[in-house]
């Protein structure tokens, strides 16, 4: 494990997140498009507090993926810069909490603080623990050409390049298909 398993788990939710956004990978259609389907999610993921029961809170999730798919784009200096915002804009108040499974990790909303809140705090949060390791280039962007989901790269070597999608598959049989014809 490269990072605490708190940090690596909401640094792969926040991708997911990011990539329900309609228009970008492979599905271009909305993965969260009712309260029930964002239920579903927070169950998937585990998520615990307070769900979410209005339609602007659904919205306010919506509104946040293009923030965080933002950051993906930034160089370190940009990240801190947009850390601190969402930090700032949400209050956050870290602190040690143990639930579930789940050692001792950090929170840094209270647990029935609206869901974009507490998704914007968690990423914020886990994106400090990559800068200050000094391992930002672990934030990136699919490699495929037609696709513009975001990556985190958790991987050892860092040889992470593409999504969770069929973008990995395609530029295989690709690269096999231009040594069979070269051949």
């Amino acid at each position: 494990m490269v990072f605490a398993y708190d940090t690596e788990l909401t640094l792969q939710h926040a991708v997911a997140l990011v990539n329900s956004e309609p228009g970008f990978g492979d599905d271009t259609d909305e993965q969260l498009p009712t309260l029930a389907a964002l239920n579903a999610h927070l169950d998937a993921w585990e998520w615990s507090g307070g769900r979410p029961r209005t339609r602007a809170e659904l919205d306010d999730v919506h509104a946040l993926r293009p923030r965080l798919r933002e950051l993906w784009s930034r160089d370190v200096e940009g990240l801190v810069e947009g850390v601190n915002e969402l930090l700032a804009e949400h209050r956050a108040l870290p602190r040690l909490v143990r639930h579930d499974d789940l050692g001792w990790h950090i929170h840094a909303t209270e647990d029935d603080d609206p869901i974009a809140k507490r998704m914007a705090v968690e990423a914020a949060m886990a994106i400090i623990d990559l800068i200050r390791a000094g391992e930002t280039e672990r934030l990136r962007v699919c490699a495929a050409d037609d696709c513009g989901d975001v990556v985190i790269d958790l991987t050892k070597n860092r040889s992470r390049r593409y999504c969770d999608g069929t973008c990995a598959n395609k530029a295989h049989v690709a690269a096999y298909r231009a040594r069979q014809h070269a051949d």
